[in-house]
């Protein structure tokens, strides 16, 4: 059975969300996602959300729902970001049900648009997603960006 889980809305899950992205995304220093995590939990306002994917009580995937993807478009938010899904479980369109429920969300914050950044061409246009331009990383690299109106 495969079970899409909003850490926010459960807050048991906070530990095993920490692990899982830290994991996946180890090139990103490991108290961001601690840090991020733990405070979404209770903060205010209506961003960081972060999500699980279960599949028969095992974690298989990862995605994050934030204000800015570390991208020199300040101008454009909320983007879903640090999507991941275990190498054994892909080419079952699980990237979809992160999608489906970052657009539910940015929908029920009041938003427009989500967006993503990617080097992936292809990919999130077969979701929707349109490509708008490039945007800027702080470590110099450049990056595609994509645009969905929910």
């Amino acid at each position: 059975m495969l079970k899409l889980i909003s850490v926010r809305q459960n807050p048991e899950y906070k530990d095993k969300a920490i692990a899982y992205f830290q994991k996946s995304w180890s090139e990103v220093s490991p108290t961001l996602y601690e840090d991020s995590i733990s405070k979404s939990i209770e903060a205010e306002q209506f961003l960081p959300q972060w999500y699980l994917l279960e599949k028969d009580g095992e974690i298989i995937g990862c995605a994050g729902l934030i204000t800015n993807d570390f991208i020199s478009r300040m101008d454009l938010y909320p983007w879903i970001c640090a999507i991941y899904v275990d190498e054994k479980h892909r080419g079952n369109s699980y990237s979809q049900h992160f999608i489906e429920r970052a657009k539910i969300d940015t929908k029920k914050g009041g938003f427009k648009y989500l967006n993503l950044c990617t080097d992936h061409i292809g990919f999130y246009e077969k979701y929707g997603f349109t490509y708008i331009g490039y945007g800027f990383h702080p470590w110099e690299e450049e990056s595609r960006i994509y645009q969905i109106e929910v």
